[in-house]
């Protein structure tokens, strides 16, 4: 067991090397600091679980100041990447929500790698499928739990 649990920790972390290399691309190749597209990330998940980020709270997942929030999400919303939006039950509440331009972009370049993804996918079974969903859903929530564990 510890061979197959070894190779599988080994195989997460050259997939999460991969992921954070191709994100680097994408961020040089849009003009993005890595600051400003972990934040855009972080707007874009919020969005598609239906709880938008407001700029706090999108600060303190980040670890950033208050002023260096504003600085980034500024900065995103220059470039259409991000839009800020009243709540409509509180309007003293403001809300971010990703652009037209981060649709754009995130379609044109990570759209030929959700095809691949949809190709390979087809290789597995809903069984198999179901225990990767489980695995990768247990393993995000114990890596989330930790983090916060040994966060200031």
């Amino acid at each position: 067991m510890d061979g197959d649990r070894d190779q599988l920790v080994h195989l997460l972390q050259a997939y999460a090397a991969e992921a954070l290399r191709l994100s680097q691309v994408f961020a040089d190749r849009h003009g993005l600091h890595s600051t400003d597209l972990a934040a855009l990330l972080a707007v874009m998940q919020a969005d598609r679980s239906g709880e938008p980020l407001t700029p706090g709270l999108l600060g303190r997942q980040l670890g950033l100041s208050s002023g260096a929030t504003t600085a980034v999400v500024d900065r995103l919303e220059r470039a259409d990447h991000v839009r800020r939006s009243r709540d409509a039950r509180d309007r003293r509440r403001v809300t971010l929500h990703h652009g037209a331009a981060a649709e754009q972009v995130g379609s044109a370049f990570f759209g030929p790698l959700g095809e691949r993804m949809d190709e390979m996918l087809g290789g597995y079974d809903a069984a198999e499928l179901a225990a990767a969903r489980r695995f990768l859903g247990d393993a995000t929530e114990m890596v989330r739990a930790y983090r916060e564990s040994v966060s200031p």
